[in-house]
């Protein structure tokens, strides 16, 4: 639902509605789709705007009154209020729903007034005017009065108010005070309320936020001078952009989605940001039929590597080989054979002509390109250096292979101030940067690239008309038309090196499989975070080598298939409305 922060001049509210007798039995059944969801294990994921938009549409376009909607959001907080109380230790304690002047805080109004109907100690706490409600916050505050149920109001411009003597006797402070609407910066008494709900948060309290912890951006996640931390989010309707985006994610908590009757976005509208589940990126693996070979699954080309940076070669090769490739070939600078080692005895070698130095020289693009005509994909530039025979050799290559590439690590630094060279590509290209190799790339910084990761993915997809897989914390991919996936797994542990070579050679394997491009980066994506939180080092943050995390795809693979079989046979079996966000593939 649109939510507004009630402050002068953003009211963002809905016009006055119909009164109570719009919440007559039968109009609110009539505003719920009874459809399970997610539809096909995908999420999709709204910006504030877009939430608004539905919201507005489903109030006009289909005649649902803003009251419904804001009893029905109400009604879904009530289950996860309680099991929060149970689980805090203190069951007799009150719940206290600390509401904005907007409607956020009407869905609080919503949420006491029912659980005091169901005998549970509850109280309304209205920060702000309730002279500045919108209508249909302003009815719920009224009903609150006339049923007699717990209510206050407390101004938060107050410097002598006594927040923590706010959370005595409180089981569970319920976050309404702002939603998607808000802009700018916490400051004044809303800051110091965030503030002391925290402290009283390490010492027991639970915290559920509605729709969005506020503080938190709904589009990027980002922390507007300060955010509440919640041990639980009801996201309203559809999940917001940056509850799946860090700090986002850490904030929101368990994220539940509580489908209100609120019109769905178009699927086929662009540009789309979706969220894949176990479920969805089950559906899309590469299937492997028992007739099938080891020519069925595709010949993957490696070319990597220099003179001390043969590991990342050996990285991306391995894990192509690991990920389901049928054969793989490491095409290395010539020279090198002594430092390939570690290099799988599964993996075919071929030394291509070499500068002094150990890297690949333009000699060698012969070579190359004869080892493509029998392969059926590329991956190019992991550990390559940035020799000037190199980065021209790359950008050659980059135009005159006609197989799906992936480009990573310097094959990508080689192409600052040159993505016009990937226009000429007559087939998919595939770039996995990190921060700052997507940032040299926009000629951006690093900082100003994270603080809009949707945004960026996007911008580099378009200027390269390539799909690009932005690595960091809340890895993206997205296309050259506009559409984003959040890949929600993966975490700390894969800030090491050599993981990001490790993703190299799986999203080549996916294109090897003969996954289309998108579908490929997505797969490989998730793949690759989950094998890193399936693995043991994974729960601890640190301790992971790159070749285990290679090593440890198949094992992820079986968990992924697992849970997503699992997850379809419940979803067929509840036929529930909503249901968990996901943002985290769970451990062995």
């Amino acid at each position: 639902m649109s939510r507004s922060i009630g402050t002068a001049g953003d009211r963002g509210g809905r016009p006055p509605e119909p009164g109570a007798a719009a919440l007559a039995a039968g109009g609110l059944a009539a505003s719920v789709r009874a459809t399970s969801f997610p539809p096909h294990g995908v999420w999709p994921l709204v910006t504030a705007a877009e939430m608004q938009g539905l919201d507005r549409a489903t109030i006009d376009l289909r005649g649902v009154p803003g009251e419904i909607l804001m009893e029905s959001a109400g009604r879904s907080l009530v289950g996860p209020a309680i099991s929060l109380r149970r689980a805090s230790g203190r069951p007799e304690a009150t719940i206290r729903a600390l509401c904005g002047s907007g409607n956020n805080g009407g869905d609080g109004f919503v949420l006491v007034r029912h659980l005091c109907a169901e005998g549970i100690p509850a109280e309304a706490v209205l920060i702000g005017d309730p002279n500045r409600l919108p209508p249909d916050a302003a009815g719920n505050w009224d009903r609150l009065g006339r049923a007699g149920n717990p209510r206050r109001v407390v101004d938060p411009g107050d410097p002598a108010f006594d927040w923590p003597a706010l959370f005595e006797g409180t089981s569970v402070a319920v976050d309404a005070l702002f939603g998607t609407g808000l802009k700018r910066e916490i400051q004044g008494g809303f800051a110091r309320l965030i503030n002391f709900l925290a402290s009283a948060r390490r010492s027991g309290l639970r915290v559920l936020s509605v729709d969005i912890p506020s503080g938190i951006a709904a589009d990027t996640g980002a922390i507007l001078g300060t955010a509440v931390e919640a041990d639980r989010t009801v996201t309203i309707s559809l999940p917001k952009i940056g509850l799946a985006l860090e700090p986002g994610t850490s904030h929101a908590g368990r994220v539940d989605v509580a489908r209100v009757g609120i019109d769905d976005p178009d699927p086929e509208r662009l540009p789309r940001t979706e969220l894949w589940n176990a479920r969805g990126v089950a559906a899309r693996f590469p299937t492997r039929g028992s007739s099938q070979h080891k020519g069925s699954f595709g010949h993957v080309l490696v070319v990597a590597g220099s003179a001390g940076k043969t590991g990342a070669a050996s990285l991306s090769a391995r894990a192509a080989a690991r990920a389901g490739a049928g054969l793989v070939t490491l095409a290395h600078p010539g020279g090198l054979e002594s430092e390939m080692g570690t290099l799988p005895a599964e993996v075919m070698s071929a030394p291509v002509a070499s500068t002094p130095g150990g890297h690949f020289a333009r000699a060698g693009e012969k070579a190359i390109e004869e080892l493509v005509a029998s392969r059926d994909v590329v991956a190019l530039g992991p550990g390559v250096g940035l020799d000037p025979e190199t980065i021209d050799l790359v950008r050659r290559l980059v135009v005159t292979i006609d197989r799906p590439m992936v480009i990573d690590a310097d094959g990508l630094n080689a192409l600052v101030g040159q993505l016009e060279l990937l226009h000429e590509r007559s087939t998919p290209a595939i770039l996995t940067p990190h921060p700052g190799e997507a940032a040299r790339l926009l000629d951006t910084t690093a900082g100003r690239l994270n603080a809009e990761r949707v945004g960026s993915a996007r911008e580099l997809a378009r200027l390269a008309r390539s799909i690009v897989v932005l690595k960091g914390a809340r890895t993206v991919v997205a296309n050259p038309e506009g559409r984003a996936l959040i890949i929600p797994t993966g975490g700390p542990v894969l800030a090491s090196g050599g993981t990001g070579d490790v993703l190299t050679g799986v999203v080549a394997a996916m294109l090897a499989a003969g996954l289309p491009a998108f579908e490929a980066a997505g797969v490989a994506a998730w793949w690759h975070g989950a094998t890193a939180d399936h693995l043991p080092a994974g729960r601890v943050g640190f301790g992971m080598l790159a070749t285990e995390l290679a090593d440890g795809l198949p094992g992820a693979a079986e968990a992924i298939l697992s849970s997503g079989e699992s997850g379809k046979r419940a979803d067929s079996e509840k036929g529930e409305l909503g249901g968990s966000l996901d943002l985290r593939f769970p451990g062995p």
